[in-house]
């Protein structure tokens, strides 16, 4: 059997051990380890004799991830990111932030939902986490919202949805996995995120203020606010704006030279800024264990997914899948962005079954190479690409689209994280209740890939600033 006849059959026995439920950190690794073995074994002609020597080859194979990966400098960004977002509950960030855009936001049809969006933005600016961003936000934000008299499935679904932001916006851990993953920058890609991330805001932001003028009693306005009170609510937010200007001045320096450090260093300082807010607003030891054991488990998930998913990922370049699949999609008699747009609505469906992150690490390490040969290969000009840009910015421009995707399926039945989060926060509702609140966000997030997709330069703006 051929390498590549190998690598369809153990892809197929990882999707059902996927679909019947085991852990995809654990059947991407089972996976792996298997298809090695099976790899080396056939290069012996099956001979029982040399099964011992296959499954020991395929041993030491595997046994190669855990280490070269957790040495790499790029996924200490990781805890670090998570830690900012939990130590930023604590420094009081999380009612700050609310507090401040329902003062500026409230008077707007749907406006208490729209600051809830806003300042889910806010959060996501300190935090690498969107399951962190909405089980705080659900304590904060819901009760508000049900003073007021909106419905409890739609307030639900806007702090689940608004949650989805912390994905797009730096300081995010799904970019970072995206980067390393296929081995690009991670500080173009945190750059990208930032005018996506604002977009992808503001249309939601307008989905409700448009859903509360056509459908009377749906948002009520909130009036009171003096531009007194309006002014006073902007001090406590300014840490978050110090540590979205660490992380820019850490990747790509406006005022002209070179950055003043490395995206880790940025994170690390960004993560001690908050650590003194959290210590100034009365933060103690057992808020602060718990922040240390939040991102502990959180962290060693993310990086538990990694490990398992990169052993079947060591076992298809064996197995030569990824340069078949590129080839493959790349000899489709269709435009390109056609391809494209199926990959991505691809995206939507495998996410309604698999989490981002390991939605993720098992199709980057094949879609990837094929979406690089659609645009004509990681060195081609902007000129004579498919997509109209270089292969590094198509690379970053891929990125934002896929991790929006992911956002996408933080919310999407019947494994919406994000709406889980929510429902377990809050006793009054149901998963269901949940999802329901979130459906009219899926039609907010069609608009966002679109616009993406048609407007490339929103993308890659600050990107292409930063390589000058």
């Amino acid at each position: 059997m051929e390498p590549i006849e190998i690598g369809l059959w153990v892809t197929g026995g990882l999707l059902v051990l996927v679909v019947i439920g085991m852990r995809v950190a654990f059947a991407a690794a089972i996976a792996g380890l298997i298809g090695l073995v099976w790899i080396f074994w056939s290069k012996k002609g099956y001979d029982s004799g040399e099964l011992g020597w296959a499954i020991g080859i395929a041993t030491k194979v595997a046994g190669q991830v855990p280490h070269s990966k957790v040495s790499s400098q790029s996924l200490s960004l990781i805890p670090t990111f998570i830690l900012i977002g939990y130590l930023a509950y604590y420094a009081g960030l999380t009612r700050a932030l609310f507090e401040a855009a329902k003062r500026w936001m409230a008077w707007l049809p749907g406006g208490l939902a729209v600051a809830t969006i806003f300042s889910t933005a806010g959060f996501a600016a300190v935090s690498g986490a969107s399951i962190a961003t909405s089980a705080v936000f659900a304590r904060v934000a819901i009760p508000e919202m049900l003073k007021i008299g909106y419905d409890k499935r739609f307030a639900a679904g806007v702090v689940a949805a608004g949650g989805t932001l912390a994905s797009l916006i730096p300081p995010s851990a799904i970019l970072v996995i995206y980067a390393i993953i296929v081995e690009q920058d991670v500080g173009m890609l945190l750059l990208a995120g930032f005018l996506p991330g604002l977009v992808s805001a503001l249309i939601y932001g307008g989905l409700v203020v448009g859903l509360a003028i056509v459908i009377k009693g749906f948002g009520p306005p909130v009036y009171g606010f003096t531009w007194g009170q309006r002014f006073r609510s902007l001090p406590p937010v300014l840490p978050v704006v110090a540590v979205v200007a660490l992380i820019i001045l850490f990747v790509y320096n406006p005022f002209g030279g070179q950055a003043w450090g490395t995206p880790t260093e940025g994170g690390a300082i960004g993560a001690f800024v908050i650590f003194c807010m959290a210590i100034w607003h009365g933060m103690r030891w057992p808020q602060f264990r718990s922040a240390l054991m939040e991102t502990a488990k959180l962290s060693i998930m993310i990086f538990t997914i990694i490990w398992g998913v990169l052993i079947y990922v060591r076992f298809l370049g064996f197995a030569q899948l990824p340069t078949a699949f590129a080839d493959w999609i790349s000899g489709l008699d269709q435009s390109p962005w056609m391809t494209l747009v199926l990959i991505l609505l691809a995206y939507a469906v495998l996410g309604m079954f698999m989490d981002a992150i390991g939605m993720m690490l098992l199709t980057l390490p094949v879609v990837f190479p094929a979406v690089m040969a659609l645009n004509g290969g990681m060195a081609v000009s902007a000129e004579d690409a498919a997509f109209g840009m270089s292969g590094p910015l198509c690379a970053v421009w891929f990125g934002i689209l896929v991790v929006k995707m992911a956002e996408f399926c933080l919310i999407t039945p019947p494994i919406g994280l994000n709406c889980f989060v929510v429902a377990g926060v809050r006793d009054d509702l149901s998963v269901q209740d949940v999802f329901r609140g979130v459906t009219p966000f899926f039609i907010a997030d069609a608009i966002t890939i679109g616009v993406l997709i048609a407007f490339p330069a929103i993308v890659l703006w600050l990107p292409r600033m930063a390589m000058g």
